[in-house]
Parts: C-alpha cells; sequence; structure tokens
C-alpha cells in the first residue's frame, strides 16, 4: 500500500521559512516522479513543484526564486524548502505521485504565512 506523510508545516511571519517534508512508503520511491501542491478552501489544488526520478524539477511562477524542491533516495523523502514566504502562500500543502496514471495522495500539512 503506498502511503505519503507530509509534516513540517506550521505558523510563520512574511518573510520566514518553512522545510516541508513528503516521507513515501510501499513503493520504488527512486523511479517516480513526486509532486507538491496546495489548496485553500474554496479553490483548486495547484501544482507547485515538481520533481523527476532523475532531479529535474520545475515551479509555478508564483514560487520560483523562493522555494526549492528536492529528493533523497535513500530516505524516500522529498523536502519543499520554502523562503521568503508571503502571506499568499497560505494554504494546505499536500504530495502526490502516481503510478499507472492514479494519483496516491498525503493528508496534507497546514502552512499559514501571517502579515
Amino acid at each position: 500500500q503506498v502511503q505519503l506523510v507530509e509534516s513540517g508545516g506550521g505558523l510563520v511571519q512574511s518573510g520566514g521559512s518553512l522545510n516541508l517534508s513528503c516521507t513515501v512508503s510501499g513503493i520504488g520511491f527512486s523511479v517516480y516522479a513526486i509532486g507538491w501542491y496546495r489548496q485553500n478552501p474554496g479553490s483548486n489544488r495547484e501544482v507547485v513543484a515538481t520533481i523527476t526520478s532523475g532531479g529535474s524539477t520545475n515551479y509555478v511562477d508564483s514560487v520560483k526564486g523562493r522555494f526549492t524542491i528536492s529528493r533523497d533516495n535513500a530516505k524516500n523523502t522529498v523536502y519543499l524548502q520554502m523562503n521568503n514566504l508571503k502571506p499568499e502562500d497560505t494554504a494546505v500543502y499536500y504530495c502526490k505521485v502516481e503510478r499507472f496514471g492514479f494519483p496516491t495522495w498525503g493528508q496534507g500539512t497546514q502552512v499559514i504565512v501571517s502579515s
């Protein structure tokens, strides 16, 4: 059974930093791309950053230069380092893995950025 567990969210002031973790079990982690997404109530879930099995990364424009996605295959974990946080980054952050066209999501971790 595939499981993803996010951690590292919290309350931070504008300009602060957080480092989110997503630990994956139940799959051969190193061969899969992993994505970080975020969602606010009433809004669609949006992709924030993705990382391929080879380490190639992509970011939504609004976080470029502030967020960094990375992975540690030895720990089956993907990280999202978030710097210079803004109130508009407030959301529940989720990680996702997709296998054979089917997504599996974690439970999410709340990030709140106060102004």
